[in-house]
């Protein structure tokens, strides 16, 4: 019987490694494949708490705008606890519901805090968007007619390829620094700021296998996306299990 995440040390064993280890590109199928052992051991709890998840996220946005803004600053507090199921799982233990939510009592403050810095990062880069396409596509956007909308686009072709590639140029590096912020400040108590630093410069120093580790996870994307997205019940506990692999290769000893 596992014990409770609360009663858990979950870097009991860990040495962080600060600014993190070098991997090597194949290191990136690495990643997928340990990640895959850990989502075979707890399948069907896998699930469930995806479905959970998805269950809670419906129900927030029925709050507009509010809803789904919370929801967005909860999702690092969630990870926290995929995190905790994943230390569980390593050490030969369960994936419990007690897991799911252990980060909601366990470094709240500081996972919210990483999604509060990743919603302002994902606005302004919103901002930047609108400045390229021009507010006039936008409300074109937000007045649900197809007719008015692609005479917007059509008239500001140009712009809008522009703007989406800004948006993606500003997008990465703020994934790079929320991608394993979760993980080292759930299992060894970072300031959010911090992690999100050593996450950004550890995924610049692995950009190489971060790459192949990206077309690994591009081809399964495509098949769970076929039969009605149901695939994606097991594309995205992967997605996590593997982010959790790379997090302890480049993070930690022990």
């Amino acid at each position: 019987m596992s014990a409770t995440p609360e009663s858990d040390a979950l870097d009991q064993g860990l040495q962080l490694v600060i600014p993190g280890k070098i991997e090597s590109p194949g290191d990136g199928w690495t990643w997928v494949a340990e990640g895959w052992k850990l989502f075979a051991r707890a399948p069907l709890m896998w699930v469930v708490a995806i479905v959970i998840v998805v269950v809670l996220a419906i129900l927030v946005s029925i709050v507009p705008f509010i809803g789904s803004l919370a929801f967005q600053v909860a999702q690092p507090v969630l990870a926290g606890g995929f995190v905790a199921g994943c230390r569980s799982l390593e050490n030969g233990g369960d994936f419990e519901l007690e897991h799911l939510f252990s980060g909601f009592s366990k470094r709240f403050g500081s996972l919210a805090v990483v999604g509060l810095v990743f919603l302002a990062g994902e606005i302004v880069i919103f901002l930047v968007f609108a400045l390229f396409v021009g507010f006039s596509v936008l409300g074109a956007f937000m007045t649900g007619d197809p007719g008015v909308l692609m005479e917007s686009l059509a008239a500001s072709w140009l712009a809008l390829l522009l703007g989406v590639l800004v948006m993606l140029g500003l997008f990465m590096p703020l994934l790079a620094a929320y991608w394993f912020a979760p993980a080292l400040v759930m299992i060894h108590d970072m300031k959010p700021m911090e992690a999100m630093k050593a996450s950004f410069v550890a995924c610049l120093r692995n950009f190489v296998p971060m790459f192949i580790y990206g077309l690994v996870m591009l081809v399964p994307l495509v098949v769970a996306m076929i039969p009605f997205g149901l695939g994606l019940l097991v594309w995205v506990p992967v997605a996590i299990t593997s982010t959790y692999v790379a997090y302890r290769r480049i993070f930690t000893e022990g």
